[in-house]
């Protein structure tokens, strides 16, 4: 039974049975709420570890947590839900199985990858919130530019031996990530990749000193705000707030909102269509063409590297990967230095090679939703066949 108040008195009855009666008490909390909810986590180290421990005592019903790496012993004094035991094991699914121990009542989708190339625009579009738990401008600014496609609120926290900072943004009217990045933030991310745009394996990611105890704190104020959110309450949308450990000071700012900011492009609601990324191009066009008139094109999200090219050496390779999948030390020939000169394609035509290829082959990930151009305009198709893959068992 849960805890209430009694219809004709004052007197309210508990319930010490139930997991979370305490939580009932608050007025305005809404418990069926947070178990039909969905919460994507982007991130599971030590701010992400935090968040889902939070998330999952609170009962949230579906947590989505992707990340790329493995752990660490560097992780182990900042992470509550590692162990020594798991040395080399995938963040995602460590934390996932530990953060169940803590609810068996949640169901948690660990997965092991890269948000920028593994995670479809369907799934961005299902979640009621996303929390960023990251450490590159990258990463922020991508998932940024997809929360602003499909209207899904995100909050992002940075957090610095101990200072932090959290942000709510609110597609489509609030500021968002981008309207707040600097020149300076663009040259630091322009930093990660070569002249010819592949990454470069020579600039190593930032080891940020940091405190367990600030992302605590920081990861807190995240999970108290992805609260807010689901329950309907008001937000300070846009907003920095700002925690300086050293000082215990405490400040909010808001954020500039430019008008023309390249992130705040949104996409109409989406056609469902019953393929997945395993379907070729052409006959994602089949479809398309129920919408759309005239030789039709696939605008590719992420650009893609078909091929590196050595015209000087004669030699050319075949890749077919995101680019940001592709290394500088890809394109350099091992014997002679010489680089190679990337061939990168962001639309691909109907009735050419490329098109023969599966959507998975051109960089499209599961449960995405596409952009097919005609000469009517724009359908945006959602690759309806992914979501069981995507999404198991929700």
């Amino acid at each position: 039974m849960d805890s209430l108040r009694d219809e004709d008195s004052d007197v309210l009855r508990i319930d010490d049975d139930d997991r979370y009666g305490r939580l009932r008490l608050i007025s305005w909390w809404r418990q069926d709420r947070l178990a039909a909810a969905k919460v994507l986590v982007v991130g599971a180290g030590a701010l992400g570890n935090e968040v889902m421990k939070n998330l999952a005592l609170l009962g949230v019903g579906t947590i989505v947590l992707i990340d790329l790496d493995e752990v660490e012993p560097s992780n182990l004094a900042r992470s509550v839900l590692f162990r020594r035991e798991d040395g080399g094991k995938s963040k995602a699914f460590v934390a996932a199985a530990r953060a169940k121990e803590l609810n068996p009542d949640v169901t948690i989708i660990p997965i092991h990858g890269d948000v920028l190339t593994d995670l479809g625009l369907g799934l961005f579009a299902e979640m009621d919130v996303v929390v960023g738990c990251l450490d590159n401008r990258e990463a922020r600014l991508w998932v940024n530019r997809q929360c602003w496609k499909v209207g899904t609120p995100w909050v992002d926290a940075g957090i610095q031996e101990i200072q932090g900072v959290v942000r709510v943004f609110v597609p489509p009217d609030s500021a968002c990530y981008e309207c707040g990045m600097t020149s300076r933030d663009y040259q630091l991310l322009n930093l990660r990749y070569s002249c010819p745009l592949l990454r470069r394996e020579d600039i190593q990611a930032g080891k940020v000193p940091t405190a367990p105890t600030i992302a605590s704190m920081m990861a807190a104020m995240e999970v108290q705000e992805a609260l807010k959110l689901i329950h309907g309450m008001p937000v300070q949308s846009g907003c920095l707030h700002v925690f300086n450990g050293v000082s215990n000071t405490f400040y909010t700012t808001q954020l500039p909102r430019k008008e023309d900011c390249l992130s705040h492009e949104t996409y109409p609601g989406p056609i469902p269509v019953d393929l997945g990324n395993d379907a070729t191009a052409e006959q994602m066009f089949h479809v398309a063409h129920q919408h759309l008139s005239g030789p039709l094109s696939l605008a590719l999200d992420r650009d893609l590297v078909t091929a590196i090219d050595w015209p000087q050496l004669g030699r050319r390779s075949e890749i077919l990967r995101p680019r940001t999948r592709v290394t500088l030390a890809e394109a350099t020939d091992p014997e002679t230095g010489e680089a190679g000169r990337p061939e990168l394609v962001s639309v691909v035509d109907e009735g050419t090679g490329l098109s023969r290829r599966t959507l998975a082959e051109l960089g499209v990930p599961p449960y995405d939703i596409v952009r097919a151009d005609g000469a009517g305009g724009s359908a945006f198709l959602r690759l309806e066949g992914d979501r069981g893959r995507a999404l198991p068992g929700i």
